[in-house]
């Protein structure tokens, strides 16, 4: 980055997304955002990993310490759902772009005053100049590991919930995912409003 790029820069944001391979449920985009320079945030969260390394007690920790840290006005975050419907309805891609500007707008940062830096494939709009998609940035990035803990963190606070209203999914235990118990679930009780039907295609329901 050059020094005129960062002179105009105040604040870095990190994005992930989780849940974008579930068959069923909600897609989720978290986006953390700090004026701290990096080697403040390292000290308020060291030795912090990806949230699919971390235990979903440790996530719930570091989640709370999160929740602590924008009281205290150290950063900022906030995370978007689009529903099963909306990604049947228009796909994956078109889901993770609409969360995505949802939580960028719930930030209420200038585009141009931000750097954003990105998990994987993901790519912010246009109006956000400075960006940067790093591959593996979860295990890379700090913003970007605590986007992804607060997505995957109230992603399953969700399906836990989900869980209650549909029991016989046990969506608490798997989140959706596919798992072999899941698979089993869908082809005894077939599918629930909470499932992607786009997503299920392959699945012998029979």
């Amino acid at each position: 980055m050059t020094s005129a790029i960062s002179r105009s820069v105040k604040y870095t944001i990190g994005i992930d997304e989780v849940g974008r391979g579930p068959l069923a449920g909600p897609v989720a985009v978290g986006v953390v955002a700090s004026t701290l320079p990096g080697s403040k945030l390292r000290s308020l969260f060291p030795a912090i990993k990806d949230s699919k390394k971390l235990s979903a007690r440790k996530r719930e920790e570091w989640f709370a310490r999160m929740r602590k840290e924008a009281r205290d006005k150290k950063l900022s975050y906030h995370v978007s759902f689009v529903s099963q419907g909306v990604i049947d309805r228009h796909g994956i891609s078109y889901a993770l772009k609409k969360a995505m500007k949802a939580s960028l707008a719930k930030l209420s940062c200038d585009p141009k005053a931000c750097r954003v830096l990105l998990d994987g494939g993901l790519a912010a709009p246009e109006e956000y100049v400075f960006q940067t998609t790093i591959i593996k940035g979860d295990e890379k990035e700090l913003l970007i590991a605590l986007a992804s803990i607060a997505a995957k963190v109230l992603r399953d606070r969700k399906m836990v919930a989900y869980g209650k209203q549909h029991p016989q999914y046990l969506f608490e235990q798997h989140k959706g995912y596919g798992t072999t118990e899941h698979m089993s679930r869908i082809k005894q009780y077939g599918i629930s409003p909470i499932h992607r039907r786009s997503f299920l295609g392959g699945i012998d329901l029979k």
